[in-house]
């Protein structure tokens, strides 16, 4: 590239970015930082380099017949013009632009600008990156627009008789850019180049199922994120392991041996507690469980309805410790009152021949609280019994029917919750798509008023 010597002096450790011959020997050349205007020697002037840095808060451009006027506005310092022929003005649009919008952080650092259009209300700047727009008399200000490539989802066309639109759609809402009809097929062209170069696609039918693996991809996580107990919660269901209102946690017996030891402790200190206070014979003890184990295999059938085989010896190990010291005691004191020893043997038998079955977390509680080495034929039938009526498990203890059946019903939950999302996306996208109309309604009605802006006089 020719630089003049003028030119290379004020340069420094800077290097020249782009050259704009202007008329005979003038040029303009622009560096990351600077737009550098070289006037040569003629007759009426002599050799000069003006400098504009790229700083500039406004840029402005006053087209005449022969000459442009590019203005830039510094703010508190000021404004700063230089002159180019009217047909440079692009020319020389295209390269200080970019050194404005890389200073103004608009575009990044290494971010290339493809092209630069400019209209009479309207002015795009296509980089490899972004496209970035401004609506109004000045050609750039802060009052700007950009849409990333990344974020766009499907590109489009609408023709019109005077103008067309250039439409983007995004993640965020819909774009639309007016052009005249003369320029709009390269803008169009243009735009949908740098877009499918940025995205990595070399045509629309690519881009588009580029997009479509995207939104796939974006729909499974969020389906992947969607919370398990949640959904647990609106089935009216509890998660496996858990427990519901009322109940004391229960789960698998082998992962619960802890839980159940506790519970045996205390059935069986609440056995020995009953026959120490009624100082009632081994027999009247024997009676004590018998009736004890009739409430608590009662209530664990009522309660284990449908439930598991923990949750049943669960809920009869609790209404054991409940009720084991007053019913204990009470039916001990009867009995040592009203009845003799052989007749206490005799309701027991009696009993033992009529009561359901206790659990066998109770009959080992009852087992614990019992002299070693003492045998009790009521806690034997009761056990005997007991091992008749469990229901089917596996070898562990578990009810697989039951936690299918939750798995199935939690199942059906996610999936009418995903039907329920899905819904929703489309309720929102409608909306979405209204309020892109009103915003592009607002758009039109503000380029109407800045228009009447610029025509009142001395403003």
């Amino acid at each position: 590239m020719d630089v003049p010597a003028a030119v290379a002096s004020t340069l420094g450790d800077e290097s020249v970015a782009a050259r704009v011959p202007l008329r005979g020997d003038d040029a303009l050349f622009v560096t990351p930082t600077r737009t550098l205007v070289y006037h040569a020697d003629g007759l009426l002037s002599n050799e000069s380099v003006e400098e504009f840095g790229h700083d500039a808060e406004r840029v402005t451009v006053d087209d005449g017949r022969r000459k442009a006027t590019v203005t830039l506005d510094y703010g508190l310092d000021g404004e700063r013009s230089f002159a180019v022929p009217s047909g440079r003005v692009d020319d020389v649009l295209h390269p200080v632009l970019a050194g404005v919008l890389n200073a103004a952080d608009v575009t990044d650092s290494g971010e290339s600008v493809a092209r630069t259009y400019h209209f009479s209300e309207l002015t795009l700047v296509v980089t490899d990156r972004r496209l970035v727009r401004h609506v109004g008399a000045a050609v750039w200000n802060t009052d700007h627009d950009e849409i990333a490539y990344a974020d766009v989802i499907d590109i489009d066309a609408e023709e019109g008789n005077v103008a067309s639109q250039l439409v983007l759609e995004t993640t965020g809402r819909t774009r639309r850019i007016k052009v005249p009809n003369e320029q709009f097929r390269d803008v169009r062209e243009t735009v949908e180049n740098a877009l499918y170069e940025a995205r990595g696609v070399p045509s629309y039918a690519a881009f588009r199922d580029l997009v479509a693996e995207e939104v796939e991809d974006a729909a499974d996580d969020e389906s992947d994120a969607i919370d398990a107990s949640a959904a647990f919660e609106e089935a009216g269901i509890d998660a496996i392991g858990g427990s519901s209102a009322g109940e004391t946690d229960g789960s698998e017996a082998d992962d619960r041996d802890a839980a159940d030891a506790d519970a045996s402790t205390v059935a069986a200190d609440a056995s020995a507690d009953a026959v120490t206070d009624a100082d009632a014979t081994t027999d009247a003890d024997a009676v004590t469980d018998a009736r004890l184990s009739d409430v608590g295999a009662t209530d664990a059938t009522t309660d284990a309805d449908g439930a598991t085989e923990a949750e049943a010896t669960t809920d009869a190990t609790a209404m054991t410790e409940a009720e084991a010291t007053t019913d204990a005691t009470a039916t001990t004191e009867a009995e040592a009152t009203d009845a003799s020893r052989d007749d206490a043997m005799a309701d027991a038998d009696g009993v033992t021949d009529t009561e359901t079955a206790n659990t066998e977390t109770t009959d080992a509680s009852r087992d614990d609280a019992m002299t070693p080495g003492a045998t009790n034929p009521v806690d034997a039938s009761a056990e005997t019994n007991a091992a008749s009526t469990v229901p089917d498990h596996d070898s562990d203890g578990v009810d697989l029917a039951a936690i299918a059946a939750d798995l199935e019903a939690a199942r059906d939950a996610l999936d009418e919750q995903r039907d329920r999302v899905e819904a929703q996306r489309d309720t929102i996208a409608r909306q979405r798509r209204t309020l892109d109309a009103q915003l592009d309604a607002l758009d039109e009605q503000r380029e109407r008023i800045e228009d009447a802006l610029d025509a009142i006089p001395d403003r």
